[in-house]
């Protein structure tokens, strides 16, 4: 697969450094590049991860986990392996990985997108021999609109909802997304509250500096306070559950890259909006990143790469995707 990288029964390894990047069974040490579930699983002796991912790993991994929080652009020598973090600018603390042994280097860019917010730090492009990107939107149909664009679009729905008396429960994934769109709302007056899921995570973005408008708890003794003129906003685990019962009558949105696309899917399930926002880069956004990176050789994951894989040949690239069966250890948790 690379000079410096080989797939192993537990993910991406490094056998000169000997270390693994987000293994999906974990051993030995860890480099971490964001705290998804998907990215950072229990298991490992030795954890390495950007000083802003700590709180999260901390909470979803245990206070006990041995992890070396390290700041962008650190580096860290094994064996005469040279690793380094760098932002991905997919969620708070993301991280790509740089590896480098004799000037060979690699980069693993985890999730990542190339258009800035202001919950975390943009994409740093790197140039490199080798680019392991993420292909979760890898289609030409996935383009995404300016953030206060869809913003707009929140606030409109929920005045809407108001006028009609109606609650409005905005899923959207509890670490990263939610965070997101909370900072994108600051300045309205009407009550925002937060699914229990979501608050643990507000310390560690407002520790890192993000500003958030007040917000509540999302609970029965706020309901009356938010019931027909709150939006709340909550994981997509408590769509159609007893929960939202307590704020009835209600009108649900989803915000997910995938509503550009799943709109039966998501009027099945009794979402009445869908707002495409996504943490992972579009289209155009994964061309950019790729021919900036400067590399000779392109390896995907996460996602049915296909379409990219083509479009790369065709233009003269050299260009593989990891086997299925790796990918499908991968699959995404913030779309």
């Amino acid at each position: 697969m690379s000079t410096l990288l080989t797939l192993s029964p537990y993910g991406l390894y490094c056998p000169r450094g000997d270390f693994f990047i987000d293994p999906h069974r974990p051993r030995g040490v860890a480099f971490i590049t964001h705290a998804h579930a998907d990215h950072a699983r229990n298991g490992a002796s030795l954890y390495y991860a950007h000083k802003d991912s700590l709180p999260f790993l901390s909470h979803r991994l245990g206070t006990h986990t041995p992890i070396i929080p390290l700041e962008y652009g650190e580096r860290v020598e094994r064996n005469g392996v040279l690793i380094s973090l760098h932002p991905a600018g997919h969620i708070l603390g993301s991280a790509q990985i740089r590896i480098e042994q004799r000037g060979y280097v690699t980069v693993v860019t985890g999730d990542y997108k190339t258009t800035p917010d202001r919950t975390c730090v943009p994409f740093e492009q790197i140039e490199c021999n080798h680019f392991i990107t993420e292909a979760t939107f890898a289609l030409p149909i996935y383009h995404w609109q300016p953030d206060e664009v869809i913003f707009d679009q929140i606030r409109t729905w929920w005045r809407d909802n108001r006028l009609k008396k109606k609650t409005s429960l905005l899923y959207a994934y509890a670490l990263g997304k939610a965070q997101r769109i909370l900072a994108g709302l600051l300045g309205e007056d009407a009550p925002i509250a937060l699914h229990g899921a979501v608050l643990p995570y507000l310390t560690g973005y407002r520790n890192a500096g993000v500003t958030f408008p007040e917000i509540v708890k999302a609970n029965a003794e706020n309901a009356s306070l938010l019931r027909g003129e709150g939006l709340i906003i909550a994981p997509p685990s408590a769509c159609n559950s007893p929960w939202t019962r307590k704020f009835a009558p209600f009108s649900q949105g989803f915000a997910s890259g995938w509503m550009q696309i799943r709109g039966k899917k998501r009027q099945r399930r009794g979402i009445e909006f869908g707002f495409v926002l996504s943490d992972h880069a579009d289209w155009n956004g994964l061309l950019t990143a790729i021919k900036n990176s400067r590399a000779e050789t392109i390896t995907t994951m996460h996602g049915e790469a296909s379409a990219l894989l083509r479009y790369l040949k065709e233009s003269g690239k050299d260009a593989c995707s990891l086997p299925e069966r790796f990918k499908n250890q991968m699959s995404g948790e913030d779309q």
